[in-house]
């Protein structure tokens, strides 16, 4: 005996959600605690390098689980024509027309909704593990910096590498709009964001700042040759995650600015920047007021 575990996340022409791989997860933990031995299927798309949907050999399988997902489309008729000499189990799927012949392909047929009646979803029970959640914030091309600018390239870098990092990433943006919800409006709504990461990547000098004042390490790398504004605030605020220009194409200098900001260390220099009671400028500022003429 041994099963095959198939989902929407196993085909070319699928897609990957988070919840369907969830449910696959699940049905993996369940057969693992009965002792059967048995394989998860993935699409080349969404995991080259494991075991592929469309070249396992059927006939190694006694059981097919088809997990999470609806039991309809061509991709599961697919299945049936495969497996056809497998036991058929679909688990945690939606069932729109029970008499469809993908869904009467099953030996049997655990739904999570069908008639309108509704079971608690394969997701609700796998196991998940806690990675760190990190928002990504980049600067748009900075004309004034002329030749020197390299966002580009520093941009390709940072984002091919941080692909590859296990985290929970959250593209944002610094820049506000009213009529644009899937941006911030206010600053408030901003900075409440940033207070639930754990780690800001960014190559902007208020995703530096920002990040700072709501106590989360941030990697900061700055997009100009030579250095700009960005190492500038850098500096001035003491903060030592820093990688320059010429230096973003490097993974390695990224690793350990990443492991530093994701340690105890990291997390402690960064609290310490946090709401600072003071700001030199703003003190600055009042004296030229007050050294005004007055008229």
């Amino acid at each position: 005996m041994r099963a095959l575990v198939i989902g929407w996340a196993s085909f070319r022409h699928g897609e990957a959600t988070a919840g369907d791989v969830l449910g696959m997860r699940q049905v993996d933990e369940v057969l693992s605690t009965i002792g059967l031995p048995h394989d998860l299927a993935w699409s080349p798309v969404y995991r080259p390098h494991e075991l592929s949907y469309e070249e396992v050999d059927p006939a190694r399988y006694s059981h097919v689980v088809f997990a999470c997902g609806p039991a309809h489309g061509w991709q599961v008729r697919e299945v049936h024509r495969r497996f056809a000499h497998c036991h058929r189990i679909a688990v945690g799927v939606s069932v729109i027309d029970p008499e469809d012949e993908t869904v009467t392909g099953f030996h049997e047929v655990l739904a999570r909704d069908r008639d309108g009646i509704g079971s608690p979803d394969l997701s609700l029970t796998a196991p998940t593990d806690e990675v760190l959640v990190t928002g990504v914030i980049l600067a748009p091309a900075q004309g004034e910096y002329g030749e020197a600018g390299r966002h580009a390239d520093v941009h390709g870098s940072l984002t091919e590498w941080i692909a590859g990092v296990d985290c929970a990433r959250v593209p944002l943006d610094t820049r506000l709009a009213a009529s644009d919800w899937e941006r911030c409006e206010t600053p408030d709504q901003f900075t409440s964001i940033l207070s639930h990461l754990d780690v800001v990547v960014t190559t902007r000098l208020h995703g530096l700042v920002l990040g700072l004042r709501a106590g989360v390490p941030v990697l900061a790398v700055d997009p100009i040759a030579g250095g700009g504004k960005v190492s500038a605030q850098a500096d001035a605020l003491g903060w030592p995650a820093l990688v320059n220009a010429e230096d973003a194409g490097s993974p390695q200098a990224l690793d350990s600015w990443w492991r530093w900001c994701s340690s105890v260390q990291g997390r402690s220099v960064a609290a310490l920047r946090a709401l600072p009671s003071d700001n030199a400028v703003v003190r600055d500022f009042v004296r030229a007021l007050k050294s005004g003429p007055v008229r």
